[in-house]
């Protein structure tokens, strides 16, 4: 399996889609450096008032935490994980999670800072995500999964060409490190989108 290369450094020499799509943004892997930077920044885009200031906010549907320390630095540490870092300015503005997973790559713990959402950022990341995935794994898929009464989450995926299939899995009640629900109707359901 060849290894991954990293954002930002030994760039093609051709330049990508993202350099002319989102000048002044810099993509890069996450190091044990960013840990605390991005905890704030994920727990920001879903958690507590300041969630608020976006439209991704799951203050709603989930108290507590989004993640922590320790589950970002495994993402960073994994051999199969690489968890893309997006800078603004010397300011990190964004992150996503890509897994290789055989012939598909997960996509997950997706940020975009509250302040910044709506603007069509996230749409550029998703974008240089799926070619990073293509382009470093060879793979034919893109996975994530999503909680399923997060209708326009889902809508807003769909009109970047992921697909709902129906499978879900449970949400982990009881286990306080993803979150406390509010509700009792959680599951997680499967998007998949082709990147052929």
């Amino acid at each position: 399996m060849p290894r991954p290369r990293p954002f930002g450094r030994a760039r093609d020499r051709k330049a990508s889609a993202m350099d002319t799509a989102a000048p002044g943004l810099t993509f890069r892997d996450a190091t044990e450096a960013d840990v605390e930077t991005l905890v704030a920044l994920i727990e920001s885009a879903y958690r507590g008032d300041s969630s608020r200031a976006g439209w991704t906010t799951e203050a709603d549907i989930l108290q507590g935490q989004r993640t922590d320390p320790e589950g970002v630095r495994a993402v960073i540490k994994s051999s199969d994980s690489r968890l893309l870092t997006v800078e603004r300015g010397g300011r990190v503005v964004a992150c996503c999670q890509l897994e290789h997973r055989g012939d598909h790559a997960y996509f997950g713990m997706f940020a975009v800072s509250p302040t910044l959402q709506g603007a069509g950022l996230g749409k550029l990341i998703i974008a240089e995500a799926e070619r990073q995935a293509r382009e470093t794994w060879a793979v034919t898929e893109m996975h994530m999964t999503v909680i399923s009464v997060r209708e326009d989450l889902i809508a807003w995926y769909e009109r970047r060409g992921y697909r709902r299939t129906g499978r879900m899995t449970p949400f982990p009640y009881g286990d306080e490190r993803f979150g406390i629900p509010q509700r009792d109707d959680l599951q997680f359901e499967l998007l998949v989108k082709e990147l052929a």
